[in-house]
């Protein structure tokens, strides 16, 4: 038996065995119990790294040539579950995970794009996106425009021979206007572009940009994908190369999402169709009631026949127009008082309990003043996610704030 120079347990080891207790402890029940049933939901691989039984497996594994694990920033198992599971529910050839929304939508951009590129934005995407178009994007010689993306001829203007990629929101955040995306997709393709779409305030459950011409899609998971305000993630879903480059960055910025937030994400996405229709259904019944109540100064909604969009999202959202809506109030921090207790002021949304955001002061505060009263964000503006809850409770609590 070979033993070390100098050994630490000379004084303790009494003789020999084939397996110490310390050799038995860190070895022992690794290997999977074998069982004649499977269990009905997949369980959590935590596991941060995979052995190869030799150098040939180890090789085809890393070469591609055969499907294997091998390392926790590259994939997990339950990531893999919810990969095919978005891209099964957006009907495209693949998507990958990311740590955040964030995430996902910067590796969606710095897959496509490269120093010398442009990239066309609508205005009034997410604020934090806004901040990565105007702020970091140019650091890397990316050259970035903003424009009204519900004028078509202003995107056909913006466009230039090196642009690679526009980028909008299905629905924005907060003021919930409808992006054209057939028509914004054939214009991209026209001028060789590709273009992005951030579905994340819509969910496949309503729309899916892929079946409009979109190339790549995105979301936050941690809103209507999981729904319970419990798991932190992100996805890009669209064309297997377009993917596939997305997961590149993603690995090599070690932005990849956790097997538990997967696997969290993955309980919360079987309901998704249940949730949607109890999400529109209230969202819309609100959003009815509260343009006419005198004390509202407007109401942002898509499927109020006031919108300036409603023909658009008619034809394109047959299935509902979503949770979310905007209000404004005459006294936006008193109604939020009023409410305290009943719907909560969070900023985030897309829980089965409603929820309450201020634009002004979360999402488009990295906007200036001047920037966020252009395109609408005021200080009286509130973003209301609607929940699960029963409608007419949400009316009661909404109408004794107003009052």
């Amino acid at each position: 038996m070979l033993l070390p120079m100098s050994d630490p347990h000379r004084h303790t080891r009494k003789r020999p065995r084939n397996d110490s207790l310390t050799t038995l402890a860190a070895r022992s029940g690794e290997l999977a119990t074998p069982s004649a049933t499977a269990p009905l939901i997949e369980p959590i691989y935590q596991s941060t790294v995979y052995a190869f039984p030799d150098l040939d497996a180890l090789e085809a594994g890393m070469a591609g040539q055969q499907d294997a694990y091998f390392y926790y920033r590259n994939a997990t198992p339950n990531g893999t579950t919810l990969e095919r599971a978005i891209a099964a529910l957006e009907g495209t050839d693949a998507a990958a995970c990311a740590a955040s929304g964030m995430a996902a939508i910067s590796a969606a951009f710095l897959s496509v794009l490269a120093t010398g590129d442009h990239i066309i934005s609508d205005e009034r995407v997410y604020g934090v996106t806004y901040a990565l178009l105007r702020d970091e994007l140019p650091r890397l010689g990316i050259e970035v425009s903003f424009v009204d993306a519900l004028d078509l001829g202003a995107v056909e203007a913006a466009m230039k021979h090196n642009t690679k990629l526009l980028h909008v929101e299905s629905l924005t955040n907060p003021l919930m206007t409808v992006a054209d995306v057939p028509s914004l997709a054939e214009l991209a393709h026209r001028h060789g572009a590709l273009l992005s779409v951030d579905n994340t305030f819509a969910s496949p459950a309503i729309f899916r940009p892929a079946e409009h011409g979109a190339d790549l899609i995105t979301h936050s998971l941690s809103k209507y994908l999981s729904g319970h305000s419990t798991a932190f993630g992100g996805v890009v879903a669209g064309r297997a190369d377009l993917v596939a480059a997305a997961r590149l960055k993603l690995v090599r910025f070690g932005g990849t999402v956790s097997a538990f937030d997967a696997w969290m994400t993955m309980q919360g996405l079987k309901t998704l169709g249940l949730r949607m229709r109890a999400h529109s259904g209230n969202a819309q019944a609100i959003a009815d009631v509260l343009q006419n109540h005198p004390r509202v100064k407007r109401v942002y909604h898509p499927g109020l026949e006031s919108h300036p969009q409603f023909r658009l999202a008619d034809s394109l959202y047959p299935d509902g127009f979503g949770g979310m809506l905007s209000l404004e109030v005459d006294d936006a921090g008193q109604f939020v008082k009023r409410l305290a207790g009943r719907i909560p002021l969070a900023p985030s949304l897309a829980d089965v309990v409603s929820t309450l955001s201020h634009p002004w002061s979360t999402s488009h505060r990295a906007l200036s003043e001047d920037d966020r009263r252009r395109i609408g964000i005021t200080p009286g503006l509130l973003r209301f996610s609607v929940g699960i809850e029963d409608i007419f409770d949400l009316l009661g609590d909404l109408e004794a704030a107003l009052e």
